[in-house]
């Protein structure tokens, strides 16, 4: 993985010399072949049965993910200095939110859409779209055996529902501010869905995942 990471700074300095900015790909529609998870993704299931579609519409690729009173994701390791592409960006799209959920309360802790971010000290990031919690809001989710999560209320409510959104969020200052310490190294990357604890239907669309050096313009 540290050779793939390096190939990926070459290759992005190499096309903006002036400013010294490179970006990591975890999710990237190139070479990725229709039907098929990307390579290095896995699926992880929680609870109930996945529902993932790859799908191609024109040039545009992404993953659809659906749960009908599940819980699963899909997965992939990586391993990535904060310090170096403290900024995560990705495009997202929720086509239906989890009726009353709400992840600050565990009955209704359930999400169209969620990206986990796993650092070496089994410390989480979990930046959200969920259907009731306010939008910024940023509290612990409790510890679980052997992991700390702490969540990140990216979008709330149906407002954006069905449109391509683009979010970027720096990691480090968001670890820091979580867990009062500079942020060890990121060793994975999860995109998941949840409707388990309310009983009923989501779905949503992830395409562009990356780790930059400098936030996109």
């Amino acid at each position: 993985m540290r050779r793939v990471l390096a190939w990926f700074m070459i290759l992005t300095w190499a096309s903006v010399a002036d400013t010294p900015q490179f970006s990591f790909l975890v999710l990237s529609p190139i070479n990725w072949p229709a039907g098929h998870l990307p390579e290095g993704w896995q699926v992880k299931i929680n609870t109930g049965s996945p529902e993932i579609a790859t799908v191609q519409e024109g040039r545009d690729k992404y993953l659809d993910l659906k749960s009908h009173n599940s819980s699963y994701g899909v997965e992939r390791e990586v391993d990535v200095d904060p310090k170096a592409a403290p900024y995560l960006t990705w495009k997202w799209k929720a086509k239906q939110l989890p009726a009353g959920g709400d992840f600050r309360r565990s009955r209704t802790d359930d999400q169209a859409a969620q990206v986990l971010v796993a650092f070496t000290d089994r410390h989480v990031l979990s930046y959200i779209w969920d259907t009731s919690a306010p939008q910024g809001d940023m509290e612990s989710a409790g510890s679980l055996p052997l992991m700390h999560i702490y969540v990140v209320v990216c979008r709330s409510g149906s407002r954006d529902l069905n449109q391509w959104l683009r979010e970027t969020h720096n990691v480090a200052e968001d670890y820091e501010r979580a867990f009062g310490r500079p942020a060890p190294r990121v060793k994975g990357v999860r995109l998941q869905i949840n409707t388990q604890h309310t009983g009923t239907f989501a779905e949503s669309c992830f395409s562009e995942v990356a780790f930059r050096s400098a936030p996109q313009s």
